[in-house]
C-alpha cells in the first residue's frame, strides 16, 4: 500500500491539473473539458477515500500504542507487562460477550471489576472504560457533528447550566484628560445542557458467531452500536428540537440567508457569501470556521458554472485543492436537509460553539430469554446518555435556507 505523503503528492498534482484545466480554458469550456473535469474530480475522491482509510488505521495503532504505555506508566510496569495485562482484560471481556457474567471465574471477575467500577444487575453491565472510550471516539467518524463540534464527558448526568454572554457589539471609548471611565456592564445569561438516554435498539447476535473465536465480538458489536447510536444522536445534534431531545444546530442557529423566488432547490454563489458574511466578523477571524451540508449539496456547488461556462469550484469557489469553499472547510453530514422548498440546507460559521456532552457509563445488556433463544441467537442492548446544544448567544453559526418556490 502507497504510503499517505505519496497519496498527497498524488492529490496535489491531480488537483493542480484539475486547475490548470479550468485556467487554460477561459473563452470556451467544452464537452470534453467537462469529461476531463469530472474524470480528475472522481480520481481526487478516490485518493480522498484512500488517505481516509490509511489515516484510520495508523490511528488505530497509535491509539493501541498509547493505551499500552499509558497503562505501563499508571501501574509502573514494563510495556510487555502491561501489554499483558490489556489483552487479559480483552479476553475477560470478550468471554462476557460470549457466554455471560456467569462464565467469568473468580480472577476474571476481580478483573472486569477493576475495568468498569461496576457491577452486573439483571444481565446489565457497565462496559469497560476501554470499550466505552472506543465507542465514543467511533462515534466521532460518524455522521458530521462530532468531527466539529467541542466534546466533553461527565461522570453523571444532571443538567448543566453554562454560562453565556455576547461580547460581539462591546467596545471602549475615548477618554480625555481626567473624564472618568463610562461603565458597561457584561449581560450574562445561562444555557442547560441537558442529556438525554439512547438506545441502540436490541442487536440480536447468532450463536455460530458467539462460538466463532476468531471473530472480534467486541469490535463486531462496537461497529454495530456505532451505527446505529451514531445515527440516531448525529440525527438529534443536527435537527433536534430541544424538547425532551438534544437543541439541534439548525435548530439553535440564526438565519442568515434565504434564498429568493426560484432558490428552492439551488444555491447562488451570492448567497454563499452572503451567508458568509452573515457571522460577525469576530467568528470568521478566529480561524474555526466552515460550511456543513448534505452530500446531494456539495454536487450542485461543483456544478455551479461562470458566464462561460467554467465549473466555479476551482476557478474561485475552492481554493487550491477542492476541499474548501472560498478558502473555509467543509463538513458533510447527512442529517442536514437537502435543498428543497424552505429547508435549511446549509450552515456556516463556528461549529465548536455546539458542546455535545456525553456520560461516561454505558450500560450493555446480554439476553438469553426465549424470545432469542428460539432463534438461536443472544441479544445485546445497550444505553448511552448524551446531549447537545449550541452555546452561544453571539450568532456564531448562522444558516441559509431555499426559498418557498
Amino acid at each position: 500500500m502507497e504510503n499517505i505523503q505519496q497519496m498527497r503528492e498524488q492529490r496535489t498534482a491531480a488537483a493542480a491539473k484539475l486547475k490548470a484545466l479550468v485556467e487554460n480554458n477561459t473563452k470556451k469550456w467544452t464537452p470534453e473539458n467537462q469529461t476531463e473535469y469530472d474524470g480528475i474530480v472522481a480520481n481526487i475522491d478516490g485518493i480522498d477515500a484512500s488517505i481516509g482509510r490509511a489515516e484510520k488505521v495508523l490511528a488505530f495503532e497509535v491509539e493501541n500504542n498509547t493505551k499500552i504505555e499509558n497503562k505501563a506508566i499508571i501501574a509502573n510496569i514494563s510495556v510487555d507487562e502491561a501489554e499483558h495485562i490489556l489483552n487479559k482484560e480483552n479476553t475477560v471481556f470478550d468471554t462476557l460477550l460470549r457466554n455471560g457474567f456467569s462464565a467469568l471465574n473468580t480472577e476474571q471477575v476481580a478483573i472486569y471489576n477493576a475495568m468498569s467500577k461496576g457491577t452486573n444487575t439483571e444481565g446489565g453491565y457497565l462496559t469497560p472504560n476501554d470499550f466505552s472510550a472506543n465507542l465514543l471516539q467511533s462515534l466521532k467518524d460518524f455522521g458530521g457533528m462530532r468531527s466539529v463540534a467541542q466534546i466533553i464527558r461527565t461522570s453523571t448526568g444532571n443538567t448543566m447550566d453554562y454560562p453565556t454572554t455576547d461580547a460581539t457589539s462591546e467596545k471602549g471609548e475615548i477618554l480625555g484628560e481626567n473624564a472618568t471611565a463610562a461603565d458597561e456592564d457584561a449581560a450574562f445569561g445561562t444555557k442547560s445542557l441537558a442529556v438525554q438516554k439512547f438506545s441502540s435498539k436490541a442487536i440480536a447476535v447468532p450463536f455460530e458467531l458467539l462460538r466463532d473465536s476468531s471473530i472480534d465480538l467486541a469490535a463486531h458489536i462496537n461497529e454495530r452500536l456505532t451505527q446505529r447510536l451514531g445515527r440516531i444522536t448525529n440525527s438529534m445534534f443536527t435537527v433536534g428540537n430541544g424538547t425532551n431531545q438534544p437543541m439541534g444546530l439548525m435548530a439553535a442557529a440564526g438565519a442568515g440567508k434565504i434564498a429568493s423566488t426560484g432558490g428552492a432547490s439551488s444555491v447562488a454563489f451570492d448567497d454563499l457569501v452572503d451567508l458568509i458574511h452573515s457571522v460577525d466578523p469576530a467568528y470568521r477571524s478566529a480561524g474555526q470556521c466552515g460550511f456543513m451540508f448534505h452530500d446531494t449539496t456539495l454536487r450542485e456547488l461543483k456544478k455551479l458554472k461562470d458566464g462561460q461556462g467554467r465549473p466555479l469550484w476551482l476557478a474561485g469557489l475552492s481554493a487550491k485543492e477542492p476541499d474548501t469553499i472560498n478558502n473555509y472547510q467543509y463538513t458533510i453530514n447527512q442529517d442536514v436537509a437537502q435543498m428543497a422548498a424552505n429547508s435549511k440546507s446549509i450552515a456556516f460559521g463556528d461549529f465548536s460553539r455546539y458542546t455535545i456532552r456525553d456520560v461516561s457509563d454505558i450500560m450493555l445488556y446480554r439476553m438469553e430469554d426465549s424470545y432469542y433463544t428460539r432463534k438461536g441467537q443472544v441479544g445485546f442492548l445497550a444505553f448511552m446518555r448524551s446531549g447537545g446544544n449550541l452555546m452561544d448567544v453571539g450568532g456564531a453559526v448562522k444558516y441559509y435556507q431555499n426559498s418557498a418556490t
